[in-house]
């Protein structure tokens, strides 16, 4: 049942900050959310293996903010190389 709420927690953190950071016209609606859930399912799942209880505090810390900064990071790449990506083919395409 934990699983589930880590999950849907990272599907949340991933929308939030697919809306909330700039430039969310660059990037698919849903590619932030998956990333971010996948990162907290694999996060939840090695803590437990490593010894972490599902019941202790730390782990929904972990489980949490690691998403979070993935999906800040994954914002920006997406972001940026879209944007390198549209301006090669502008200019490759004023040019013929």
């Amino acid at each position: 049942m934990e699983l589930l709420f880590v999950a849907l927690g990272g599907a949340l953190i991933g929308f939030v900050a697919h809306f909330a950071l700039p430039a969310a016209e660059t990037r698919g609606t849903l590619l932030v959310p998956g990333l971010a859930t996948a990162v907290a399912v694999v996060v939840w799942e090695v803590l437990l293996l490593s010894g972490w209880r599902a019941d202790g505090g730390w782990i929904w810390v972990a489980a949490l903010v690691v998403p979070a900064v993935a999906a800040v990071v994954a914002v920006r790449v997406a972001s940026t190389r879209r944007r390198r990506a549209d301006d090669e083919l502008l200019t490759r395409l004023l040019r013929s």
